[in-house]
This record gives C-alpha cells, structure tokens and sequence, in this order.
C-alpha cells in the first residue's frame, strides 16, 4: 500500500483557538497584529481574517472562559504559523509588536523563511513569518532543503515597514 500525496495546492484554512477571554484575544489578533472581524457570536466567539475571507482565526470561549493554559511538558499546539505575503509586511506587523511594547520570544532566518515567535495572551504560540522565493531556497549538493535556524537581524526587517 502506498503513501497517500495530498495535492499541491492543499491549505491549511484556518485555526481555531480556544481563549479565555474574547477581549483580550482581540486586543492582541486585531489591536496589535491587525486582523478584521468578519463575524461575532455574542460574546463567546469572534472571527477575524485578512482581505475578506470567512476567517483565518476563530477565538472562542465555549470550553475556556476563564481557563489556564496548559502546563508545560503537556501536549497541544505548539504554534500557529501566520504567513505574510512580503518582507514589508512582515516588518511592519514588528513594528506593530515592538511599539506596543509586547514580548518576543525569539526570530530566526531559516534560509526558507524569516519567522518571528511569539504567544498570544492565552500562551498559544505563534509564529509570523514570509517565504523566500522557492528558487532561493538553501540546498545541499543533492538538492534536499538545507533549513537553518540563524539569527535573523530585527532591526533590518523594520527598517522595511511601512
């Protein structure tokens, strides 16, 4: 039996996170990295997204309201993984992150990709980041990815926001 191939224009669509509370979720996906509020059920949901679509993230409190995160060394989520279309962009959801003086965790160059780390105030991870073009992505001498994790330089990307 052979390995199912999913098709190469397959997405990951959206997520939806289980929060404490609505508007401190907001305040962090809308106020501070600028996501829209496309739908709202009462008080305990609210969907945002970029440019329209139906939602990219889903914040609700249906299980979670006033909840903990979860303990270290458990399982779950490790990071929600945000794609922006260009380095500006990114750049400027740093500016966005740095003015409102709320904490990094790391930012790493992968040589596929520039991603920042962070979490959400309910501690679910969260990472920005923009791919480099497929072409100037690094390969060892058979031609596999070759990913890095270096040291991505914060200031530079900044200096690229609008």
């Amino acid at each position: 039996m052979s390995t199912p191939v999913l098709p190469a224009e397959t997405r990951i669509g959206h997520v939806h996170l289980k929060v404490a509370d609505i508007d401190r979720g907001l305040a962090f996906y809308q106020g501070i990295l600028g996501f829209e509020i496309t739908q709202r059920y009462g008080s305990q949901a609210v969907f945002l997204s970029a440019g329209g679509y139906h939602h990219h993230i889903a914040l609700n409190t249906w299980e979670s309201k006033g909840g903990k995160p979860p303990a270290p060394g458990t399982t779950g989520l490790y990071h929600t993984a945000i794609l922006f279309p260009d380095r500006k962009s990114l750049g400027s959801a740093l500016k966005r992150i740095v003015n409102a003086g709320y904490p990094l965790e790391g930012a790493s160059d992968h040589g596929v990709s520039e991603a920042i780390y962070l979490r959400d105030p309910d501690g679910n991870g969260v990472e920005l980041y923009r791919d480099r073009d497929p072409a100037d992505w690094p390969r060892d001498a058979s031609g596999n990815l070759k990913m890095t994790s270096d040291r991505l330089d914060l200031h530079a990307l900044m200096a690229e926001a609008d």
